[in-house]
């Protein structure tokens, strides 16, 4: 039985379905008790609505960002027990499109992906022209999940072991450094029962999803009108499976691979493997502008002048605290996004000329952020370690790692080290749900994937498309920025607008061209800051995340943060 046979069409419980199959019945259906759960905690909130007021001085926000909360239970199988709030943010439509009053649609929520990413900055991007007119029709709402910032945080070690200085990152780690790793992570997954406890248990993409319709209810949705990048489409995936009759809209930007054989082990390496790609064409674009950067005319001399760089650093870290470790984290940007291109370059080419102040200041650490990643790492771990029955036996990372390495050196073992807490993890795995929707049980939704997107391989846009029946997936050919929904390509934009403001979508399938590649910045010629570089920018964890890494921020408001 699907969740949907216990709503109405305003999201009330179906009394008569609760008593048909009480809790503990022999009959009860798997899963029967968190879904009435859910039902129950939709009803209440649903009921209680959110109290929208002044955010808190410390989000320091402007004034029409308003916050509120919404109270969700920490295990759907007992509505009644331990509760949890997660905070939400919002700004209200503005109902006029340049000179033209529009007419309010209701709220789009959005989530940044992860996981453990926030959106609470998310409403500010209607300032951005782009958004504009959906900021327009529609209150954009934000929020942090289960476990981010102020929605129960979770932690697994002190921040402050963040801030240690310079690290190494070998490609082909020796038998040693292996050791010292798999160390690190058992006592890492020891780290988060202990600082966090047995609850921990509850963070999970089920009950992400779960939240998400607790959150539609309390914001007076009969429909639930969202937006997901990245992590967010998979969890934005199994809401779908879970409840298809409340989705109004949907929009899963840079699409995750939803097969269950996939999460999150297979993911991981996948992504691993996308990653030597991406790299590979940031090498290509510095070599076409090497009468800028000087880095070599072929993407091989790139590559020798970025061995280059890590071997010096190893010797002398940069600042002390940016060694090969930092420079890697900070190249792994650029193969995010290639808006990061022109800055990565210019402070590569300004170390290996004699000049570190620009590496220290893209790759070096930001104390100020350091409770919120560690906050962050600790959020992925729970929820990617809870969600899959991950491999526990070191010799099949090993193995599959050291294969992977020979072709995709670049960001393998870093990707290894971040997910082999899952290894060790002290509690019970789940498997993950067959997500999947039968024709006419789902509205159609909009599926958007780059191309060479390395975060979220293409392949898992084609595996989303096939298993939501109806969707409809747009491709930008030929790019790999992550989060392309709101950038800088007018016909991904042209398709986005047309879906949220008019429920109307192309044919199954569309393709748009790639984005202008981002042009050069040449250095600074009075030894300043070069322009177009932020003061400060917040920086992603070294290995990749399912989610855009500025997500606590709004130094970036062109794209979702």
């Amino acid at each position: 039985m699907r969740a949907a046979a216990l709503y109405g069409t305003a999201g009330s419980l179906v009394l008569t379905a609760v008593v048909a199959a009480p809790a503990g019945s022999a009959q009860t259906p798997p899963g029967w008790a968190e879904r009435h759960g859910t039902a129950i905690a939709a009803q209440r909130a649903a009921a209680a609505g959110i109290r929208f007021g002044s955010c808190s001085e410390e989000q320091d926000t402007p004034g029409s960002l308003q916050c509120g909360t919404v109270t969700v239970p920490l295990d759907y199988a007992r509505p009644d027990g331990a509760r949890i709030r997660l905070t939400v943010s919002r700004v209200r439509a503005t109902g006029r499109d340049g000179g033209r009053q529009v007419p309010r649609q209701g709220s789009l929520v959005f989530n940044p992906g992860g996981p453990g990413a926030s959106g609470m900055y998310f409403p500010l991007i209607g300032m951005v022209p782009e958004w504009k007119r959906i900021a327009a029709a529609y209150d954009l709402v934000g929020y942090a999940p289960r476990g981010v910032g102020r929605s129960a945080p979770l932690s697994c070690q002190d921040p402050k072991l963040l801030l240690r200085g310079p690290s190494q990152a070998p490609a082909y780690p020796s038998e040693s450094y292996k050791k010292e790793r798999v160390a690190r992570a058992e006592a890492y997954a020891r780290g988060c029962l202990q600082r966090s406890g047995r609850a921990i248990r509850h963070y999970t993409s089920l009950n992400n999803a779960r939240d998400l319709d607790v959150l539609r209810a309390a914001l007076g949705e009969r429909r639930l009108t969202f937006m997901g990048t990245s992590y967010g489409t998979y969890f934005g995936s199994l809401y779908a499976t879970l409840f298809p009759s409340h989705v109004r809209r949907m929009v899963l930007d840079s699409a995750v691979n939803p097969d269950p054989e996939r999460v999150w082990y297979r993911n991981s390496l996948d992504q691993s493997f996308a990653f030597e790609g991406r790299w590979a064409d940031f090498r290509a674009w510095i070599a076409k502008h090497h009468s800028v950067y000087g880095l070599g005319r072929t993407p091989e001399e790139v590559l020798l002048n970025y061995e280059r760089a890590r071997a010096r650093l190893a010797a002398e870290p940069a600042g002390g605290t940016v060694g090969p470790g930092q420079l890697q984290a900070a190249l792994l940007q650029a193969a995010y996004y290639d808006d990061h291109w022109p800055q990565r370059a210019l402070a590569l080419s300004a170390y290996l000329k004699g000049d570190p102040k620009p590496l220290v200041r893209q790759a070096g650490p930001y104390p100020d952020a350091i409770e919120e990643q560690e906050n962050g790492n600790a959020v992925y771990t729970a929820v990617e370690c809870n969600d899959a029955p991950w491999p526990r036996d070191w010799r099949t990372w090993d193995r599959d790692n050291t294969r992977l390495a020979d072709v995709a050196p670049f960001e393998t073992w870093d990707n290894a080290w971040t997910n082999l807490p899952c290894a060790y993890w002290p509690l019970p795995r789940r498997r993950p749900l067959d997500v999947r929707t039968s024709p006419g049980e789902l509205p159609p939704t909009l599926i958007l994937a780059a191309e060479r997107d390395a975060a979220a391989p293409y392949a898992g846009a084609l595996e989303m498309h096939r298993r939501l029946s109806g969707s409809v997936l747009v491709t930008e050919q030929g790019s790999g920025s992550h989060g392309i929904g709101g950038g800088d390509n007018r016909c991904v934009n042209a398709h986005l607008d047309t879906y949220l403001l008019e429920g109307r979508l192309p044919v199954r399938r569309a393709v748009c061209a790639p984005r202008a590649e981002p042009r050069p910045v040449a250095p600074p010629r009075d030894g300043g800051r070069p322009a177009g570089e932020p003061p400060t920018v917040r920086e992603a964890p070294a290995a990749p995340r399912y989610a855009r890494p500025d997500t606590s921020s709004a130094t970036d408001l062109r794209r979702p943060v």
